[in-house]
């Protein structure tokens, strides 16, 4: 089942994706919290502006290198256990929002992930529990100034900038981990490509990891790492990550005014 959060008639509002009849179920409240309850409208989706499907209440958990490509790419191997840091829920922004260049970077970079939702409060969760605990799945871009990153040293500036975690188009409750791919591209061209089968860390595993260090909530969300191919956006670039099954999220590049 795909949900959408969006706009519509100067209201925000959710809604369970009718994939044949283009439409959105739409539902009374935010169904992480009230279940799935519809209010008997439905509204066309085109006549629909779709949004971040969350905003994070608490924080962005992320996971670097979590590919043996990716980690090869920026010169080292994949960490022995998740690394984390964590992205302000300042840097969501939706689908067809701009991601912001900001002047402090010279070179800002895609990054196409999977994410996870949070669904309960959650610490030190099993990795077999860690179902339990996910409402589903969305696409993010883990925006970064790579300058910035290899300046500071640590990441909260270079991945952390207001803009710099593209969400959505929707939070879809499965994914099939096992056969699902993961695709960016950068003004129609491939730029990424892989299999998300092919993370170091599982998703259970990371979910385990993270709650073994830090209380999960309700709308927490967990980026699961990105594939070799990160590369260079600049002003006037659009970038599209594609999970097959899940959609696609798709974001212009601008620079700061």
């Amino acid at each position: 089942m795909k949900i959408a959060r969006f706009s519509h008639d100067d209201t925000i509002s959710f809604g369970i994706v009718d994939e044949e009849e283009h439409e959105l179920v739409v539902l009374k409240a935010d169904p992480m919290f009230a279940g799935f309850e519809p209010t008997g409208e439905r509204v066309k989706l085109t006549d629909a502006k779709l949004l971040a499907p969350v905003i994070p209440r608490s924080k962005v958990v992320a996971v670097g290198k979590n590919y043996r490509d990716h980690a090869a790419e920026m010169g080292g191997d994949a960490p022995a256990e998740p690394l984390l840091f964590l992205k302000p829920n300042t840097s969501v922004v939706g689908p067809g929002d701009a991601i912001v260049l900001p002047r402090q970077s010279e070179r800002v970079e895609h990054e196409g992930e999977l994410a996870v939702v949070i669904g309960r409060i959650a610490k030190n969760v099993a990795e077999a529990d860690a179902e339990d605990i996910i409402f589903g799945y969305t696409i993010a871009n883990d925006v970064t100034a790579r300058d910035l990153q290899q300046r500071d040293g640590q990441w909260a500036r270079a991945k952390g900038f207001d803009s710099f975690c593209p969400l959505g188009p929707v939070i879809d409750t499965h994914v099939d981990i096992e056969t699902a791919t993961i695709e960016t591209s950068v003004n129609g061209e491939l730029r990424q490509s892989g299999r998300l089968a092919d993370m170091v860390h599982s998703v259970a595993a990371i979910v385990a990891y993270a709650s073994s260090v830090f209380t999960l909530l309700p709308g927490d969300v967990i980026l699961t790492g990105t594939p070799a191919g990160v590369g260079p956006i600049v002003d006037g670039d659009t970038v599209e990550v594609s999970v097959s099954g899940l959609g696609t999220l798709s974001n212009p590049v601008r620079s700061a005014a």
